[in-house]
């Protein structure tokens, strides 16, 4: 299975920073993002769209909520932070400049029509979307990989998404959708359940908590792609900022999971070199 040009027949793991609305609409920030994520050495950035009409549930669209834009509709607010197909063209073209890839998150049918004018990588389907077959289905017809996250799910719903998901090369992320998640629900185990019960799905990791050690522990223990959110700074305003990453602790996430190939190696126990002048040293002859 390939995402652009990663390849999952090697031992990496594809990393990717998700922007989510932590921009808050605003372009500037969403190019520092995608900056950011290129220069930590992501393989790639993920965007959202939705059509709010559509996306937000009837029953959230009139709550009051208190914005940078005063107090308006919570569907009113899902407009002000969401990004028209051309504004996405214009940032999927900013990471191509910077050598990442890009893909989307799409919450509704036309979305995902429109988006996939844009040639994605691949699609990702948020926890949220996990029961929404025609979703699903538009996902399937597409051709392309599809990323999908299980979080707030049961295992049956998972389940049947997966009899439709399967018959795509995808890749199922286990996921917590607290936000931020706390350490002690993770349930990175979980993992080794998904790799057994669905085999035709690459095992992922998509994770909402503060700290940085859980992604590179699900690396450790197998997990192919990690998600993770990025932010300029959790102090800013949004729902996702506090479980989201700056960037100095998305520059060590990935140096951390770069490293884990190097540090499990091969299994292979051997006499090194660099361990001969110590063996001379401290080794008594018998």
């Amino acid at each position: 299975m390939k995402i652009g040009r990663f390849d999952f027949d090697s031992e990496d793991v594809y990393i990717c920073a998700e922007l989510g609305i932590n921009h808050n609409g605003d372009m500037g920030i969403a190019r520092q993002l995608i900056d950011i994520a290129a220069e930590c050495g992501c393989d790639a950035v993920k965007f959202q769209k939705r059509d709010p009409d559509i996306a937000v549930p009837e029953h959230q669209k009139n709550i009051p909520r208190e914005t940078p834009w005063g107090l308006i509709s919570y569907l009113e607010y899902k407009h002000k932070i969401e990004f028209s197909g051309e504004q996405i063209a214009d940032l999927a073209n900013h990471a191509v400049s910077r050598n990442i890839d890009w893909f989307v998150s799409c919450w509704d049918v036309p979305s995902t029509q429109e988006m996939l004018e844009l040639v994605p990588v691949a699609l990702k389907l948020a926890s949220a979307s996990l029961t929404d077959t025609p979703l699903i289905e538009a996902f399937v017809e597409s051709e392309l990989p599809i990323i999908w996250s299980s979080g707030m799910s049961t295992m049956d719903e998972v389940e049947q998404a997966y009899t439709l998901i399967a018959t795509r090369p995808n890749i199922l992320c286990h996921c917590h959708s607290s936000y931020p998640a706390n350490p002690d629900e993770l349930n990175l185990r979980c993992m080794d359940t998904l790799r057994k019960k669905f085999p035709r799905s690459i095992i992922g990791y998509s994770g909402h908590e503060v700290a940085l050690r859980p992604a590179v522990v699900a690396a450790a223990i197998g997990a192919r792609f990690i998600e993770r959110h990025i932010t300029l700074d959790r102090a800013m305003w949004g729902t996702d900022q506090a479980a989201s990453i700056e960037p100095q602790g998305l520059q060590r996430l990935v140096r951390d999971i770069r490293e884990i190939k190097a540090v499990m190696s091969d299994g292979v126990k051997r006499l090194l070199d660099s361990e001969l002048p110590i063996r001379k040293k401290l080794r008594r002859v018998i």
